[in-house]
Order: structure tokens, then C-alpha cells, then sequence
């Protein structure tokens, strides 16, 4: 994984302030979804995970309704927060998988030549 995106990863899932653990939850569940795979030992809690599956997939269909819904079972705006960074950023890092695994394969296979 290329240095900034690492750091990155390091710097969310690594810092001590709010809820690290969530973080990392989030952006397994999330890197998972997107097709990769980031190291987590933490679980996310089960009032969350339709929340990260929201933010992987259509993170631009998320409303003011799933928020305030989130609230409503309890959880925090600081975790609501961190959650859907964590989730966003584990998405994105899980297509870069993707897409490094796609470049690597595209390099061991021969192109085919475009005479018929």
C-alpha cells in the first residue's frame, strides 16, 4: 500500500483519542465490503454494522434519518463520527486493494494482440 494511504490508515485506526477500537471495526467491516482487507481484532458492535454497510456502499445515500437514528439507539455523536471516517476511509482503502491487485494481474497476463 503506497506510504500516504498507510500513514493514513495508521493515524485512524492507531490514535488513542475516542474510540480506537470502533475505528478499526469500521474500517475492517468497511475495506472488507469494498473487497480488501484491512487487520482488525475488534468487532463491530451490531447496532453499527448497517450504518458501515451504508457508508461502503452508497455513502451518498446516507440522511439525516440514519443519523438520528443512530442516536436514538444510543450511540454518540463523537462515535457516529469516527465511524463513518473510519468506514469511508476503509472503503476507499479496500478499492485501492483492488485496484493494485487488478494491476498486478493485468501485468502477468500477456495483452492480446489486436489483430484478428
Amino acid at each position: 500500500m503506497r506510504a500516504r494511504l498507510q500513514k493514513l490508515l495508521d493515524v485512524v485506526a492507531g490514535s488513542d483519542d475516542g474510540q480506537p477500537g470502533l475505528r478499526r471495526a469500521a474500517l475492517a467491516r468497511a475495506a472488507a465490503i469494498a473487497g480488501g482487507a484491512l487487520p482488525a481484532a475488534e468487532t463491530l458492535p451490531d447496532k453499527l454494522v448497517a450504518f458501515v454497510e451504508r457508508v461502503a456502499r452508497t455513502a451518498w445515500k446516507i440522511t439525516d434519518e440514519d443519523v438520528a437514528a443512530l442516536r436514538d439507539s444510543g450511540v454518540d455523536e463523537d462515535a457516529i463520527f469516527e465511524v463513518t471516517i473510519a468506514a469511508a476511509l476503509g472503503a476507499g482503502a479496500g478499492r485501492y486493494q483492488v485496484a493494485l491487485r487488478a494491476i498486478e494481474a493485468a501485468k502477468k497476463t500477456p495483452a492480446a494482440s489486436g489483430s484478428g
